[in-house]
Formats: structure tokens, sequence, C-alpha cells
């Protein structure tokens, strides 16, 4: 009877790691076009409700912060503490992996929860108190940073639980690498790069997520106003569904 106790728990240690590798794949392959919608609609929604910020591709506030600086703007706090309080964000949710003691599947699924949480948080916050009415106000200002937060919390839990995925914030990256690769399939010289068709097939999901998020996110906007934020957060429950 040891014996055979002994060899079941062997047979679960042997199987355990290759049925988390075979999730993890699975989430590689599901979850970043998705995220990528997410995104997308995050930082079209945030940026017109919430006082031209970008919420998910927050670099971006550098410009306009600098922008409204060199040539007398208004300038607007939100902008100049997204960034920081992303870095924060991240730190944060380190510290959550962390103390979950969770890797690869299970950690994605805690991480994804963290996002939707986060994200239902600032339709529900931006319901109640009607940010868009004040863009430069300090309830604008809260919801920036609630919704900041659940973006770092997308892009770290891409890094900490699936790193072989492609990362939904740097689109600008993306690009670059879907038309050199393009070049270099269609060029009958030698490759500049090494050719990934499977790579280069995720990357343009990626791309082609975002560009939908922001339409659709446009739309709702017109139609919906804070209500937007609906949108991004029934995906993220889609996305917590997956894992």
């Amino acid at each position: 009877m040891s014996t055979l106790t002994r060899s079941s728990a062997e047979f679960r240690n042997w199987a355990d790691p290759a049925d988390d590798e075979a999730e993890l794949s699975r989430l590689e392959a599901r979850l970043p076009p998705l995220l990528s919608v997410i995104a997308g609609m995050v930082d079209l929604t945030g940026f017109f409700t919430l006082g031209h910020i970008f919420t998910a591709h927050i670099t971006g506030n550098l410009v306009v912060a600098a922008a409204a600086a060199v040539h007398g703007g208004t300038f607007n706090l939100a902008q100049a503490l997204a960034i920081p309080a992303f870095m924060l964000a991240v730190a944060v949710v380190w510290f959550i992996a962390q103390a979950s003691h969770r890797r690869g599947a299970s950690l994605a699924r805690l991480l994804l929860l963290v996002q939707f949480l986060l994200l239902a948080a600032v339709l529900i916050f931006s319901v109640i108190t009607k940010p868009s009415a004040n863009p430069q106000g300090l309830m604008a200002g809260i919801a920036v940073m609630i919704a900041v937060s659940a973006m770092a919390c997308q892009y770290a839990l891409l890094r900490l639980a699936i790193p072989g995925a492609i990362s939904t914030a740097v689109m600008t990256g993306n690009l670059t690498n879907t038309v050199l690769s393009l070049m270099d399939m269609l060029s009958h010289q030698r490759p500049l790069m090494t050719v990934d068709a499977g790579r280069l097939k995720r990357s343009l999901r990626l791309l082609f997520g975002f560009l939908v998020g922001c339409i659709v996110a446009a739309t709702a906007i017109s139609l919906l106003a804070e209500w937007a934020w609906s949108l991004p957060v029934a995906l993220a429950a889609v996305a917590v569904a997956l894992s």
C-alpha cells in the first residue's frame, strides 16, 4: 500500500507540472488578443472622458504634459502622477504575486481577477461621480489612477505569469516587428531577422485587437458616456472565465 501511495505521489508530481505547462500555453495563445482589446478600450475611454490622459500607454502622458508646459496649455496634475502611479501599482502587483506563492496559470488567474476588480471600480466610481463633467478635477484624477493601476496589473501579469506572451503594452514595438518581419518574408534577399510566422501572427492579432478596442470604445463613449467603462469590465470578466 505504501508503495502504491508513493507511486501515486510521484505520478502527481510528474503530471502537475505538465498540466500547468499546457494550461500556460493555452493562456498564452488566448489571453493576449483579448487583453489588447481591453487595453485599447481603457486607453481611449480614459483619454476622452478623463482629461486626455493615456491610461494604458502611460508614457504618452510625458509628451502631452511636455507639450502643455512648452505651449502654455492647461497643466493636468494627473498626467504627471500617472507614471509614478503606474510604477507603484506594478510594485504592488509584484508583492501580491510574492505573497500568493502562485506561479504560472494560477498566478494569471489571480491577477486577472485583480484587474477585473480595478476596472469594475473605475466603472462604479465613474457612474457615481461623473468625472467627465470636469476632466481636470479631483474625481477624474482618482479615476485615472484606478484605471492606470488596472493596466499596470495587466502588463505585470503577462511578465510575471505568462512570460512567453507578447506584451499588450508595446504597440509601437509590435508594429515595428510586424513590418520588419513582413519585409523579410516578402524579400528575396537574405532575411535580416529570424522570421517567426507564429509570432508575426500573434503580433498582428494584438495590433488588430487594440484597434478594435479603440473603435468600439469611441462608439461606446458617444452612446453610453461613463457607462462605456462597462465594456472593458465585461471583457475582463471574460478573461477571468477563460483562465
